[in-house]
């Protein structure tokens, strides 16, 4: 049986939607009447997301690291120092771009873009602190049981349409088999009568070759799915 990894599939849908973000902030014209509002909401949307996402650690996994490796639980902090401080710069370069001067406007968006990639940079070594000290820690002085506890606790606090979303941010950065094991799951747990539509909400953020490549592993006609 796979070993309980509390970070792995939301840190793949972040990291895909982080470079997305960045590439397309890079890439906009900025120019036409609102869309510099519209990349600045993007910016501002991601470290709101990520900062619920620290408090979400801190709540349901951290507790339990400092407890049992505190050591990892140190380096956790000292990553979040350098996080905090990027998250703000990132906050204020989003702030001031919708009202910056036409002329001044592609150098203010270059800053953003700056800003996020620092954002990046930061959180990815963040992520990979997690990864391979934190959870490794975890796995040594945690059981599966309290693992697997941290999972339901989480899952219990998350509202109908707060879980749809975490789906909807993680599904479409997962391979194959880690995508259709995590729907099986929600499909179990969906109410009588309600496994079709269930699913179709579920694959909102999939490409169409993901959804059907998801059907087939499920064993369920497309035509069917998308009823």
């Amino acid at each position: 049986m796979p070993k309980i990894d509390l970070y792995r599939n939301v840190h793949m849908g972040q990291r895909a939607r982080l470079f997305t973000l960045a590439t397309e902030l890079g890439a906009a014209d900025v120019s036409p009447s609102g869309s510099a509002a519209e990349q600045a909401a993007r910016c501002l949307a991601m470290t709101e997301e990520l900062r619920e996402h620290a408090d979400h650690e801190d709540t349901f996994i951290h507790q339990l690291l400092r407890e049992r490796a505190p050591e990892a639980a140190d380096a956790l902090e000292a990553e979040h120092v350098r996080l905090d401080a990027a998250f703000v710069a990132l906050d204020e370069r989003a702030r001031s771009l919708p009202g910056t001067p036409a002329d001044d406007l592609p150098e203010a968006q270059h800053a953003l873009y700056l800003a996020l990639n620092e954002v990046i940079s930061a959180y990815l070594a963040h992520l990979h602190v997690e990864e391979t000290v934190a959870m490794p820690a975890l796995w040594q002085y945690a059981g599966a049981d309290e693992l697997g506890a941290v999972m339901s606790a989480f899952r219990a606090s998350r509202t109908p349409e707060q879980a749809l979303t975490d789906l909807h941010r993680m599904l479409p950065a997962l391979p194959p088999a880690p995508r259709v094991a995590i729907v099986r799951g929600v499909l179990e747990n969906a109410g009588p009568g309600q496994a079709d539509r269930t699913l179709a909400a579920v694959c909102g953020t999939l490409s169409a070759s993901q959804r059907h490549r998801l059907y087939e592993d499920l064993g369920v006609p497309e035509v069917r799915a998308a009823g």
